[in-house]
């Protein structure tokens, strides 16, 4: 591609500005293809970058800016490092946030018994009452509504400067995504790691969707206890404490830890509940607590997660008692076979969980099993992380993944995975060994719900109607994607749907975790494009959040490991939150967010990435505008200090001659080298600590030392005047390649100053060594003592409350023998500098220096 000319710069270069470079340069950037991925160049030649696809339900808040500008830094150093980037962009645009965002959005809810209206639109002013729609009527609303929030995000992106190739976009609605979700969900499937089975299930009641292990949260919630008398054969009661009496009905055993001297008797006996009057019997096992309670605990099916436990291993009976919309069935249960059982459930029956429990402790009040008052206490509730009520625990048949939950074998192989893993920082390795080394199960991917990739599966309809759940039918790789809702398996024809001796559709679509496990393949186009796959798989970068380190990280290391026998990536690039004054983490659902484009607006993206870039991996970071003021201090600061050097045009020579200038790029040369470094081990923040470290140096001290010689002023000849043209011209083009990850707005409007057509962000990273060859022989001390009598200087003038311009008639320097030495070398520039008449130095033993100023 020909080189396109860049913009003319926006001002006068005597008057630069900050203002409209992000417009000026992202637009320019797009145009000329800056950051399009060379898909020519071998693997070894390329970085490759698994971006995070942003959750499309709604606005980016401050936080995504926060570490998507971390990533965008490394892309920036590698391609300056001679990497071909590929930096794609994906938008989640599937799962429970969207249909939530749609509901609340268009006022609609989906029900898929429903027949399709290709005619309908979505109410001008949603009511709270939101209206049914057809499942194809509710995933058209989803994808208008995430086409829409995809565009404004990408504006975003580019206003911050986001250095993505925007034509290697994907969704994880889209095509690609759900070829690569069925495709190996199908292959786990045939190796045996993908099952069905009927077992208990998380369940979120208002979503009445089931809920993965890794999308669990505890909260604090209010409760009591209650002890309840239980009667036994004998005539004689015990009594367990519970926090659900509601759940009496749904009573299977007590249990009782099998060393308890208090219960030994009753194992193997039964005794009966109260107001129910259901014999139970009576078990040990050793997860119970005598010093919890009475120690006899009251298992159901199901009212948490130790329930299930001891069902499983007990070999209990299930007498579940609330159904999918989190209330009490309907219908009495079977098991409450006497008429006293059937009254006494009738008040249940289509209740809550909450109104259930008022019935059943007013019962047990009235037949005297309520054995005192309930007693308030506060314990941890699990919660789908995005839901408002307490999960339950029903049966239902789901589909899993084998992800080392229930093996030994396939966790140790997935634990050393981990190991494998480059952790930035280090003791992040720490939350994934934690995380796999205690699942309790396999990974559950079947979702309840509309907007997302349906599982590619029907089933044969016996001539009962009965489905086969243990046969599937599958369809062809080449078929895919498919809709089983609406598409037809081999061999079967439109009218054999749900009747019996046909097939019907599995309704089921997979956790958005499912896909998103994938997006290594989903970008790199698996089995699509092997040429493009061969050049980036597996990957270099993950960068993402901590929190999501066991759903995110974990289920595509699972992944892969599973498909390719390998890791997703080489490196991982861990962010951490971006906490409020109040030091708590900023979210969507706390509502106490921030949204960039007010501060892009306000401070500049290079400033808002400044303040980013200030955040180390992994450690969580508090929001602070203050920071923003900063970085857009220092891009100004750059702006000016760029003015003066480069208004000398290009230099006549590259030598650098003098002795200052030598030292400063023998420092410049030692910044770059430790830049490097960091840089490499992903250590971004002390990379932009000692770039600016050198900066702020550079124009404090060595611009106001060198201005008179850079203008052939103070008698050192034009070898001096070239000398300091060509160190400052060099120390610029440093500096802005130092810069340009972390700013790359205004480097690049620098850089265009001069004429270049290229752009700055596709130059070489600078060579630490090529500027020590440049610089000659090295004085040792020499900036730093120019700088120590650059300040006594300022000092005296100061507290004189003179100008810094104030003519000064001698000074006389007194000091150790090391730092008088290096004066000569300074004589000209710190006279010229400090507007000195006389200069006029001695040595002594004492190590203190001594500078005495006469006005």
């Amino acid at each position: 591609m020909p080189a396109i000319e860049p913009p003319p710069p926006l001002g006068a270069q005597d008057k630069p500005t900050l203002e409209g470079l992000e417009t000026k340069w992202s637009n320019h950037w797009e145009t000329a293809g800056t950051y399009r991925f060379d898909r020519s160049k071998t693997r070894d030649q390329v970085y490759a970058i698994d971006t995070p696809p942003p959750t499309v339900s709604g606005s980016l808040h401050v936080g995504h800016v926060f570490s998507y500008t971390h990533t965008d830094i490394i892309a920036r150093y590698q391609r300056m490092r001679g990497r071909e980037v590929f930096y794609p962009m994906g938008w989640d645009d599937n799962g429970l946030p969207t249909e939530r965002r749609v509901q609340n959005y268009y006022g609609v809810r989906c029900d898929p018994s429903i027949p399709y209206d290709p005619d309908f639109t979505p109410p001008a002013s949603p009511g709270k009452n939101h209206i049914p729609v057809s499942r194809r009527n509710f995933i058209e609303l989803c994808e208008q509504l995430t086409g829409e929030d995809e565009k404004v995000f990408e504006d975003l992106w580019r206003t911050l400067g986001l250095s993505v190739d925007w034509g290697m976009t994907y969704q994880t609605i889209g095509t690609r995504a759900r070829v690569a979700s069925q495709r190996a969900f199908l292959r786990d499937l045939a190796r045996g790691n993908a099952y069905s089975a009927e077992a208990p299930t998380l369940w979120d009641t208002t979503f009445r969707t089931a809920v993965a292990q890794a999308e669990l949260e505890d909260r604090e919630r209010p409760a009591a206890f209650h002890d309840l008398a239980f009667a036994r054969n004998n005539g004689t009661t015990v009594t367990i404490s519970t926090t659900r009496p509601e759940l009496l009905p749904a009573c299977v055993a007590l249990v009782a830890h099998p060393d308890d001297s208090r219960y030994k008797d009753l194992f193997g006996s039964t005794v009966r509940t109260p107001v129910f009057g259901v014999e139970v019997p009576v078990k040990a096992h050793h997860l119970a607590d005598p010093e919890k309670g009475t120690g006899l605990v009251m298992v159901c099916t199901f009212g948490d997660t130790t329930d299930v436990t001891w069902w499983r291993e007990l070999q209990l009976e299930t007498r579940p008692v609330i159904g999918w919309d989190g209330r009490f069935l309907a219908d009495t249960p079977t098991w409450l076979d006497t008429d006293t059982a059937r009254q006494a459930y009738a008040p249940l029956a289509g209740a809550t969980a909450h109104a259930a429990r008022q019935h059943i402790v007013t019962q047990l009040r009235d037949s005297g099993a309520l054995l005192s008052e309930p007693r308030p206490i506060t314990h941890s509730v699990k919660f789908y992380e995005k839901g408002d009520r307490p999960l339950e625990i029903i049966t239902t048949r789901q589909w899993y993944i084998r992800n080392g939950g229930r093996s030994e074998d396939l966790r140790a192989q997935l634990l050393e995975r981990g190991r494998e893993l480059a952790w930035h920082p280090a003791r992040m390795g720490r939350r994934y060994e934690d995380w796999v080394g205690n699942l309790n199960g396999d990974w559950l991917i079947s979702r309840q719900r509309f907007f997302g990739v349906p599982l590619p599966l029907w089933y044969r309809l016996d001539d009962a109607g009965n489905p086969d759940y243990d046969k599937p039918i599958t369809p062809d790789e080449a078929a895919l994607p498919v809709d089983p809702s609406t598409d037809v398996p081999a061999g079967y024809t439109p009218d054999q749907r749900d009747q019996p001796g046909g097939f019907t559709a599995e309704s089921d679509i997979m956790d958005t975790w499912a896909t998103s496990s994938l997006t290594p393949q989903i970008a790199a186009r698996w089995e699509d494009d092997p040429d493009l796959f061969a050049r980036v798989f597996p990957m270099d970068l993950r960068p993402q959040a901590h929190e999501i380190i066991r759903t995110w990280l974990f289920s595509t290391v699972t992944r892969s490991h599973a498909e390719h026998d390998s890791l997703p990536w080489s490196n991982a690039l861990i962010s951490g939150w971006i906490l409020d004054p109040d030091r708590k983490k900023m979210s969507k659902s706390k509502g106490n967010v921030v949204t960039p484009a007010d501060l892009l607006h306000e401070h500049g993206a290079d400033a808002v990435r400044y303040w980013a870039a200030r955040g180390r991996p992994g450690t969580d970071t508090a929001f602070d505008p203050k920071q923003m003021k900063i970085g857009r201090r220092l891009a100004m600061k750059l702006l000016n200090a760029s003015r003066f050097a480069t208004g000398f045009g290009q230099p006549t020579t590259e030598a650098v001659t003098h002795p200052v200038d030598r030292a400063l790029i023998h420092e410049l040369a030692r910044t770059v080298r430790h830049a490097t470094q960091a840089l490499d081990t992903y250590e971004y923040t002390q990379a932009l600590d000692v770039t600016e470290r050198f900066f702020w140096n550079f124009c404090d001290n060595y611009l106001e030392l060198v201005k008179a010689r850079a203008y052939g002023e103070d008698g050192h000849g034009q070898q001096g005047t070239d000398s300091a043209r060509t160190t400052l011209s060099l120390t610029l083009g440093t500096l802005l390649r130092l810069f340009a990850p972390y700013l790359p707005f205004v480097t690049e409007e620098v850089h265009s100053w001069e004429g270049h057509t290229s752009s700055l962000h596709t130059q070489a990273w600078p060579d630490a060594d090529a500027l020590d060859q440049a610089a000659g022989e090295d004085t040792p001390g020499l900036l730093e003592a120019a700088g120590t009598l650059l300040a006594a200087l300022r000092k005296a003038k100061t507290d004189r409350q003179v100008s810094m311009r104030t003519d000064v008639q001698a000074v006389t320097i007194t000091g150790p023998a090391p730092t008088t030495a290096l004066i000569p070398y300074l004589e000209h520039d710190i006279k010229a500098a400090g507007r000195i008449a006389t200069l006029t130095h001695s040595t002594h033993t004492d190590e203190a220096l001594t500078i005495t100023v006469t006005l």
